[in-house]
């Protein structure tokens, strides 16, 4: 029941995103249909989300075993998990690093009083690699 639940879930969200544009798309296209298609967008999407959320989390609530035993697979995805979000996430950081360092020295060189301003958005770009290891020892801490 519950795979077929599922299924059923996700073809009324694909619904919900597909009806929408199909109906702005075809016919003359303004500003009020596309008002219209986006407020039935919303309207449907969270429709769902609220009445799969009462469908899902009306199961009883089960007790945890005493025991934690987690076989090899599942403790080797969540080391690779753990390894992918640290390395994507730094990869991503310094992607977003090096293109926003390079437009503040930019910025910098033609007016030196937006040098603070220039710093946050670097420091900005750096806290992507942070909240990757941060979700890398929730990953570890689980396992």
């Amino acid at each position: 029941m519950t795979e077929d639940f599922f299924l059923f879930l996700v073809v009324l969200l694909g619904l919900s995103i597909i009806l929408p544009f199909m109906s702005f798309c075809f016919g003359k296209r303004n500003k009020r249909r596309f008002k219209k298609s986006l407020l039935i967008n919303i309207i449907s999407f969270f429709g769902i989300l609220i009445f799969s959320s009462i469908i899902i989390f009306n199961q009883g609530i089960l007790a945890a075993p005493e025991t934690q035993n987690i076989d090899s697979f599942t403790r080797g995805m969540g080391f690779l998990a753990a390894a992918l979000v640290t390395g994507l996430s730094t990869i991503g950081a310094g992607i977003a690093t090096g293109s926003a360092a390079s437009s503040a020295l930019g910025a910098i060189s033609e007016n030196e009083s937006i040098m603070g301003k220039a710093l946050i958005f670097v420091s900005l770009a750096e806290g992507i690699a942070i909240y990757g290891l941060l979700i890398s020892f929730t990953i570890l801490g689980r396992i």
